[in-house]
């Protein structure tokens, strides 16, 4: 699919909007099987669009998450970090903290603190910033709200300084969010089952240290 975008649109001059979404086509299709030639070609896409679309700014965004996940893909973590950032303070400043866009870069940007087991960063900003927003604004049941709680469970657990506190809060919050997500995704949602055997790991975990 990605190559028949772009053989179709490729005699195109650079200006053509279809032309560079072309672009981001072929870099998504290739993501799976052949990330470094994606990695290329995202970049590629991203430099197109800053060249011609620099006042579009769902596009410059919609090409630097693509880029991001590519780097991730390729276990360049540190570098989509970075994108990662700009990408939640660009968000930010266009739609405002309380969007659901917002959340959803900031719960990403979480995911890779905690690949790069930056603790008390995601702990800092999930916990204190992104939670408190994404109840008020969508609500304790709502995806990001829930997976933002997944997050801090995480951290909690997996930071080797934690204590038996942290467990039996980690355990608080995945209780919490395991009776959410039956109510409203069904017991047998995949994140649903997913919470439930992190639950029920870190039980396990908990009575070891008792």
């Amino acid at each position: 699919l990605g190559w028949a975008a772009w053989k179709t649109y490729l005699g195109r001059p650079e200006t053509d909007g279809t032309r560079c979404l072309a672009i981001g086509v072929i870099g998504s299709a290739f993501r799976e099987f052949r990330p470094e030639e994606a990695l290329q070609v995202l970049e590629a896409s991203l430099a197109l669009s800053r060249r011609y679309w620099s006042h579009h700014e769902s596009l410059i965004l919609a090409a630097q998450t693509n880029l991001a996940n590519c780097l991730e893909d390729l276990g360049r973590h540190d570098e989509a970090l970075v994108l990662k950032r700009e990408i939640y303070a660009k968000m930010v400043a266009w739609k405002g903290v309380s969007h659901e866009d917002s959340i959803l870069c900031g719960s990403n940007l979480v995911a890779s603190m905690l690949s790069l087991k930056l603790w008390d960063e995601a702990k800092s900003l999930g916990r204190d910033h992104l939670l408190p927003v994404a109840r008020q604004s969508l609500g304790a049941d709502h995806d990001l709200a829930l997976r933002l709680n997944h997050h801090l469970a995480a951290v909690l657990v997996n930071n080797p300084e934690c204590t038996r506190d942290d467990l039996l809060e980690a355990e608080t919050i995945l209780q919490d969010n395991v009776r959410r997500r039956r109510r409203v995704f069904g017991p047998a949602h995949p994140t649903t089952r997913q919470v439930e055997v992190f639950l029920s790991e870190l039980r396990k975990l908990i009575a070891a240290t008792a």
